[in-house]
């Protein structure tokens, strides 16, 4: 019996001693220019004090390494390689509660003499700057729980969210919306709605691309890309939360997954509700040969919208070369809305005089009711295998879409003057369907030893999508509805692309290299129930990209970049169907539009220390036929608004973005942009001018003792364009987390906006008109967020890219 408790102890002792030493480090280690892997470094981990290294491996042929089976602790980690500076990587932490630790891409930089040495910190900072690039890492935010991918954006360095969601990269004029590297703007009527439902907890980081590679669509002058998470630590996890605010906010959203050897399954749901209140005054002065008269507006607006977002992924190692994921989402968004408008005429002394010309005399109330339901649907396969043992991939991509969209309006408009005129009620219903199939097949091979890299692809993009507007006007007389034939279309819109194209990557010691070429061939047409149907003949389009950067004093980066973009025209730019819910100011699309082509030209320089960077960049940009939407004022008082191939456009860009670690507990970083914008045009001479553009954001985030962390930022811009100038109110944002239950429940206070509600004010003019705008919105908002963590959810990396 004694022999036996003696067995029995040992044995628990070595259960208990096998479950604390079950501490992993992770990594990859590359070449800090070209970003290419390093197989054969050594990697070392050191106990703290120790000169002597506890354990070494070498990095594998991706550049890979890992250690196992470590006991809880502090530990010093060193990278070495012949050619390179060895780098090291303090305070690399393993706990009972989180034994696993991925240090990510470790980058070496080239060293002839071998005999320098750069220390770096394992975390990386919220926000990362390079010449190409801005990476806002959502994992290390407190916004990463218990937030959507519109507030998050919110956040990120030159993205600008408009009123209606809409997320643009500072001094670019159009900006692409990806997903994984796949295009998603175009998959939905309204790309906002995908961003208020999308959780953020389901988003590893944001990449804003100011220079787009070869490998993505030449179509947008930048590109934001949202990277989603893909894998998690083996066995089961996930965790739930929900947020609410005081002006009504609420969210919820839980995810869930598991991972074996061989294969994982993750899943998700969450659910938003929003309120928004807007106010808006318009002021409109207009100026002819023989009279000058005002319109003096007064609206506001609540609108109340529901969504839902369901995602589930499957991820399967077939083999070590080979790997398939399917993945699905789905949203849908519920909305409803109510306006009021007061329309005032003032005459040349800005008067309202009743008893003024019976043509011009108005005095009305207008309401509108809105109601509408969108549905959006993605399935995507991808399927990668290695093909052969020196890095080559060869990656297969399907993505089917299908988006559903109804809207409905009702137009109450009374009028107290003049009295000939009578009240009319209008209703407009719009169903707007969006269907697409994205092929993609890329292949990459590291080549002269996995120094240099090629990069080819081709891509087949199909859209189709049916807007059909039925608008009715209520007759008081019968009491029933009548079709409004002028008002009432149905605009089919058909898009397909075939492209093609080719990267190289070059680099040298201290210096980098990258051309690309990029091919597409367009073929668009679309049809007008009402008109004939319009085809563009099939068009052929190159996009060269060329970069280089150069390295000097291991301290310094200079980077020259130039590439071709496009913006094609879209269907809301094309469809002519007339909106006449305010019916002095209508406005339309335009089918005669032509595609625009924009030359960029960008030079960045870069210089790091141990705690901060700074990375300034100038660019150039110029396009012609560029595309812009402009009003026109007629004398009976009504404008019209359409888009059309303006003229030239030229502006000069630039952007300091810098980041200053001060401590390893607090980081700060700023963005400051000046631009300034030329338009030249024989259309119209009120759109030949020169304006500036001023974009403005300071952001730091700290960790706090007691588990605590804090961040924040502050926003402003004013902003310039063909027609006048948008100025809008400094926003702010502030948030505080702090963990409980180590490190399973987490609760996070958010304030929106707390100095003031967020504004906009607006200018447009024309050769007989001058517009103010103002709109202020209800964005003064506090916010509580809870989220609780079942079990761990410690991601591992994906299977690397070679």
């Amino acid at each position: 019996m004694k022999t036996l408790i003696i067995s029995l102890f040992f044995v628990l002792i070595s259960l208990g001693a096998m479950a604390l030493e079950k501490g992993i480090i992770t990594g990859k280690v590359v070449e800090q220019v070209g970003a290419l892997s390093i197989p054969s470094a050594v990697v070392a981990i050191y106990l703290p004090g120790s000169e002597q290294p506890l354990l070494t491996t070498p990095t594998d042929e991706n550049g890979i390494f890992k250690f196992s089976n470590l006991k809880p602790g502090s530990y010093t980690l060193k990278v070495s390689y012949i050619g390179f500076t060895t780098l090291t990587v303090n305070q690399v932490v393993i706990t009972t509660e989180i034994p696993e630790k991925n240090l990510g891409t470790l980058k070496l930089s080239s060293d002839q003499n071998n005999l320098g040495e750069v220390t770096i910190s394992a975390d990386k900072p919220v926000i990362q700057f390079s010449s190409d690039m801005i990476t806002y890492n959502v994992e290390k935010s407190i916004l990463a729980e218990g937030s959507t991918a519109s507030d998050v954006l919110k956040n990120v360095p030159m993205v600008e969210i408009d009123m209606d969601g809409k997320a643009s990269i500072s001094g670019k004029r159009s900006t692409r919306i990806f997903i994984d590297g796949k295009p998603s703007d175009y998959m939905t009527s309204n790309i906002g709605d995908l961003l208020n439902v999308l959780p953020s907890d389901a988003i590893e980081k944001i990449e804003v691309m100011t220079n787009p590679p070869a490998k993505y669509s030449g179509d947008g002058e930048g590109i934001i890309n949202i990277v989603m998470k893909k894998g998690f630590k083996i066995g089961f996890g996930g965790n739930a939360g929900i947020t609410a605010g005081l002006q009504g906010n609420t969210n919820t959203n839980t995810n869930a997954s598991y991972k074996s050897k061989n294969y994982s399954v993750n899943g998700g749901a969450a659910y938003n509700y929003t309120i928004g209140k807007n106010e808006n005054h318009n002021y409109r002065e207009n100026f002819f040969t023989d009279t000058t008269y005002y319109h003096d507006n007064y609206g506001n607006s609540e609108n109340l919208g529901n969504g839902g977002n369901v995602r589930l992924a499957f991820d399967w190692d077939i083999s070590k070369a080979q790997n398939l994921r399917l993945s699905t989402n789905f949203n849908t968004n519920s909305s409803t809305s109510n306006s009021g408008t007061d329309y005032h005429y003032l005459d040349e002394d800005l008067i309202e005089n009743i008893d003024g010309d019976l043509d011009k005399r108005r005095l009305r109330n207008q309401s509108n009711t809105s109601d509408g339901n969108n549905h959006n649907f993605v399935f995507d396969v991808d399927y990668s295998i290695k093909t052969d043992t020196t890095g080559g991939k060869l990656s297969l991509g399907i993505t089917y879409n299908d988006n559903q969209d109804e809207r409905q309006r009702l137009l109450n408009r009374d009028y107290f003057l003049p009295e000939t005129f009578r009240s009319s009620l209008q209703e407009n219903n719009n169903e707007i369907s969006n269907n697409g199939l994205n092929l993609n097949a890329d292949y990459d091979k590291p080549v002269f030893k996995k120094r240099d890299q090629i990069e080819l692809g081709i891509k087949f993009n199909y859209r189709k999508n049916n807007n059909d507007q039925l608008s009715q006007n209520f007759d008081y007389i019968t009491q029933q509805y009548v079709i409004n034939d002028n008002l009432s279309n149905e605009f089919l819109y058909y898009e397909n692309i075939f492209a093609g194209y080719a990267a190289y990557n070059l680099r040298g010691k201290e210096w980098s290299a990258k051309a690309g070429l990029r091919a597409e061939l367009t073929a668009v047409n679309f049809d007008l129930s009402a008109e004939d149907m319009y085809h563009i003949d099939p068009y052929l389009s190159l996009f060269p990209n060329f970069s280089v950067n150069r390295q000097f004093n291991k301290k310094y980066t200079v980077g020259a970049a130039y590439s071709v973009r496009v913006n094609r025209p879209r269907e809301n730019a094309l469809n002519p169907q007339i909106n006449n819910n305010d019916p002095l100011n209508i406005s339309f699309g335009n089918p005669d539009l032509s595609p625009a082509y924009v030359q960029q030209v960008e030079l960045s320089f870069a210089t790091y220390g141990q705690r901060w960077s700074f990375t300034p960049r100038l660019s150039y940009s110029t396009s012609k036929g560029v595309i812009e939407r402009y009003r026109t004022v007629f004398e009976t008082g009504i404008s019209e608004t359409t888009y059309d191939n303006i003229g030239a456009y030229k502006t000069y860009v630039l952007i300091l973005n810098g980041n200053y670690r001060p401590t390893k507990t607090i980081s700060s970083n700023a963005n400051v942009s000046f631009s300034q914008d030329d338009y030249t045009s024989s259309l119209n001479s009120s759109l030949s001018r020169t304006g500036s553009s001023l974009r403005a954001r300071f952001g730091m985030s700290m960790e706090l003792p007691f588990k605590t962390a804090f961040e924040g930022n502050v926003n402003y811009a004013n902003i310039t364009n063909a027609q006048g100038r948008s100025k809008g109110s400094m926003t702010t944002w502030m948030g505080a987390r702090k963990v409980f239950m180590k490190n399973k429940l987490s609760a996070r206070v958010s304030i929106n906006d707390p100095f003031g509600k967020r504004t906009n004010f607006s200018t447009n003019q024309g050769t007989n008109f001058i517009a103010q705008n103002y709109w202020a919105s209800n964005s003064s908002n506090v916010t509580l967020s809870l989220n609780y963590r079942f079990t761990r959810v410690n991601k591992i990396p994906p299977p690397p890219k070679p």
